[in-house]
């Protein structure tokens, strides 16, 4: 487990990175953390960090935003916020995008535990003050 204690959004380039060298052969990571914890936030530098030029924002009314990263590989970025029951995700094709090789970032993972991949990179994100947070990256 790596864990990183940053103390502005501007050091979130950092845990980036970390995450994306913890991928290996992975490609989906979930992200836990409480409302305004910064999933989103990690998402965009995430985004920025692979060339992304499109503006990142949160799915949660769509369920899932399709991005291109500079290489011209997918990126897809979940949040299942919203949703009330697995049949939700499975009308979405959850896993066409979970299994296509393609980078996953799964925003509110609990709704689909039963769902995940169990080789799955979990990010646990603690709010410490309004600009500190933690990452645990497993």
């Amino acid at each position: 487990m790596k864990k990183l204690h940053i103390g502005s959004e501007e050091e979130l380039s950092e845990v980036a990175e970390a995450l994306l060298d913890a991928l290996g052969d992975r490609r989906v990571v979930v992200l836990r953390g409480e409302m305004g914890a910064g999933k989103t936030t990690l998402v965009r530098a995430v985004a920025e960090a692979l060339g992304v030029e499109d503006r990142v924002t949160s799915p949660t009314f769509a369920l899932v935003n399709h991005y291109r990263s500079a290489a011209g590989r997918s990126v897809y970025h979940f949040d299942f916020y919203r949703i009330e029951n697995l049949a939700e995700a499975y009308d979405l094709g959850y896993e066409e995008y979970f299994y296509s090789g393609d980078l996953c970032l799964v925003e509110w993972p609990e709704k689909i535990e039963a769902l995940l991949p169990a080789d799955a990179v979990e990010v646990r994100i603690r709010v410490v003050s309004p600009t500190e947070r933690i990452f645990e990256i497993d």
